[in-house]
C-alpha cells in the first residue's frame, strides 16, 4: 500500500522534519470488502452455513428413505434457527472483527450458542406439541452439520482476516491524517489505521498548543484545499483530548467537507475514553470505578444464584451422598470441612467443602495445599482435581454468603498475608466471592505460592467487578467444566 508523505505547513515558526513513515510496499490487489464490512460478511456466511446445512440433512434423509425432497421445511427451520444463533452471537459481540481473531473463545462459543439455541427450540416444540411435525434423525443431523460446519466457518473466517490484516488486503478508505506534532510522523499510529482498513493518503502536523487561532484557520484551509475534488473519503485527528478547545475549532472550520471526521485520542489522557459512560440527568459522566450492583441486578444474579446452585443439588444429591460414604470410609474424620472466610465488605462466613485432608486448619494459620502434599487423603486427591469437593458451597450460595460466579475466597490466614504485599488485594471484597470466578476460567486456581501469581489472580477479580454483566456470569458458568477438565493447578 503506498502512502504518500505530504506534509502542509500550517503557518509553524519553523520547518518540520523530514520523515517517511512508511515505505512503499508491493501493490497487492485489495479484496473488495472493508474491514468494517467484516462483521455484516460474517453474519451472511453464518447464515449461509447453517441454510446449506439444514438443505443437505433434509436431502440426505429424505433421498435415503426414498422421499421426494421438499425444500420448504428446511428453509424454514434454517431461518429461524439462524436468526436466533446469529441474534445470540451478536449481542455477545462475537461478530466484531477483533473478537474473530480469538478462534479458542469463538470455538467454545459458537458449540455453546449452538446447544443453546438447539435446547431452547426443542423444549419450544414440545411445549406446543408440534414434535409429531417435525423428524427427529433429520433434526439431530442438522446440528451435528450445522455445528461442523461452523466450527469449519469461523476458522476460515480467523484465517482470512488474520491474513487480510497482515497484508493489507482490505479495500481501504482513504483519508487525510491530522495529528500531534509528535504523532504526524508516527509510523505506528499510521500502520494501525491502516491494518483496519484506512489508507492513508496525507498528514498534516497540528500547531503547537496555544498558536493562535489564524494558524489552526489556515491548516484547516489547507486540508481543504488538499481534498477539493479529490477521492479521499474522510478525516482522522489523533491528538491529545487536553486540546479538545483546539481541535473542535478545526473540526468547525473543516465541516464544509461532506465526509465524516473522527477524532482519536492518544496520550495518557485516552485512557478515560475507555471508561463506561453513564447518563447524569443532561450530563453524560465516565464511571471511574464501579459501584455496587444495582437493586435489579443484584435480584437478577441473586435469582440466578439461587435457581441454579438449587437444581444442582438436587439433581446431584444421590452423587453427593456417595461422595460422603467415600470420604467417611477413606479416613477419620468429619465428611465436611468447614473455615472462615472473608466474603461481601470483610464480612466473616464459614465456608463448607468435602474434607480432603487429614488437617483441619483455620484461624490465623493455615497452610496451602502442594503438589505431592501428605496430608491429602486418597479420595482427597481425586476429589481436589475434579473440584467436587466445592460442590458443598452450593449451600453458601443458597444461603446468601457466597455467589455462583465472583472472586474466590482465601483462609483469613491468607488474606492477611496477601493484603499487605498485593495492592488493591482488599478490593475484591467488592462484591460476594464465587464459586468459580473469571480468574479461575483463565487457569489461576488452586495455591498461589509467589507473588506473581496471586497478583494476575487479582488482576482478573478485579476487572471481573469492574465489568460485570449477566452475560459474563453465564460465560465464565459455561467455561468452568472445560478448566476443570483441563486439570490445571488442580492438587
Amino acid at each position: 500500500m503506498n502512502f504518500v508523505n505530504r506534509r502542509v505547513e500550517a503557518g509553524l515558526p519553523h520547518e518540520l522534519p523530514s520523515h517517511e513513515f512508511g515505505q512503499a510496499s508491493t501493490e497487492r490487489r485489495k479484496w473488495p470488502i472493508r474491514y468494517h464490512s467484516v462483521e455484516a460478511a460474517t453474519i451472511m456466511f453464518d447464515v449461509a452455513t447453517i441454510t446449506v446445512a439444514s438443505l443437505c440433512a433434509s436431502i440426505l434423509y429424505q433421498v435415503n428413505d426414498g422421499m421426494r425432497v421438499d425444500f420448504g421445511q428446511p428453509l424454514g427451520s434454517a431461518a429461524l434457527v439462524s436468526a436466533l444463533f446469529t441474534l445470540f452471537l451478536k449481542c455477545q459481540g462475537l461478530y466484531r472483527p477483533m473478537e474473530l481473531l480469538i478462534l479458542h473463545r469463538q470455538l467454545r462459543l459458537i458449540f455453546f450458542t449452538w446447544a443453546g439455541v438447539f435446547l431452547l427450540l426443542s423444549g419450544i416444540v414440545f411445549a406446543l406439541k408440534i414434535g409429531s411435525e417435525f423428524s427427529r434423525a433429520t433434526s439431530i443431523l442438522f446440528a451435528v452439520l450445522s455445528i461442523v460446519a461452523l466450527l469449519a466457518n469461523r476458522t476460515i473466517v480467523r484465517d482470512l482476516l488474520t491474513k487480510g490484516l497482515a497484508e493489507r488486503r482490505f479495500a481501504g478508505q482513504k483519508i487525510v491524517l491530522i495529528a500531534d506534532r509528535d504523532h504526524a510522523y508516527e509510523p505506528v499510529l499510521v500502520h494501525t489505521l491502516a491494518s483496519i482498513g484506512f489508507s492513508v493518503t496525507a498528514n498534516f502536523a497540528l500547531p503547537h498548543p496555544g498558536m493562535s487561532s489564524s494558524v489552526r484557520t489556515r491548516l484547516a484551509a489547507n486540508v481543504i484545499e488538499h481534498i477539493r475534488g479529490s477521492d479521499i473519503e474522510g478525516v482522522v485527528m489523533a491528538a491529545d483530548a487536553a486540546r479538545w478547545s483546539e481541535l473542535r475549532e478545526i473540526a468547525a472550520e473543516l465541516r464544509v467537507l461532506p465526509f465524516p471526521i473522527t477524532f482519536v485520542p492518544v496520550g495518557g489522557i485516552s485512557e478515560i475514553f475507555h471508561r463506561p459512560c453513564r447518563d447524569l440527568g443532561d450530563t453524560v459522566c465516565l464511571e471511574l470505578q464501579r459501584g455496587p450492583l444495582s437493586a435489579v441486578e443484584h435480584a437478577a444474579k441473586r435469582c440466578v444464584d439461587m435457581i441454579v446452585a438449587g437444581l444442582v443439588l438436587v439433581l446431584m444429591s444421590p452423587f453427593l451422598a456417595l461422595v460422603a460414604v467415600a470420604i467417611k470410609l477413606d479416613s477419620p474424620g468429619p465428611i465436611l470441612f468447614r473455615q472462615q472466610r472473608l466474603g461481601f465488605n470483610g464480612r466473616s462466613f464459614q465456608i463448607c467443602k468435602f474434607r480432603t485432608m487429614s488437617v483441619l486448619e483455620d484461624g490465623l494459620s493455615a497452610v496451602q495445599a502442594r503438589a505431592a502434599d501428605d496430608r491429602v487423603t486418597r479420595i482427597g486427591k481425586w476429589l481436589r482435581r475434579t473440584s467436587i469437593d466445592e460442590l458443598p458451597q452450593l449451600l453458601n450460595v443458597l444461603s446468601g454468603s457466597m455467589s455462583l460466579v465472583g472472586p474466590r475466597p482465601h483462609a483469613i490466614a491468607h488474606d492477611n498475608q496477601f493484603d499487605k504485599f498485593v495492592r488493591n488485594y482488599a478490593f475484591r471484597q467488592r462484591v460476594k466471592p464465587g464459586l468459580t470466578g473469571w480468574a479461575q476460567v483463565h487457569g489461576f486456581r488452586g495455591p498461589t505460592p509467589t507473588t506473581d501469581l496471586i497478583e494476575r489472580r487479582v488482576e482478573y477479580d478485579l476487572w471481573y467487578i469492574d465489568n460485570w454483566s449477566l452475560k459474563l456470569d453465564f460465560a465464565i458458568l459455561l467455561q468452568t467444566p472445560l478448566e476443570v477438565l483441563r486439570g490445571r493447578n488442580a492438587y
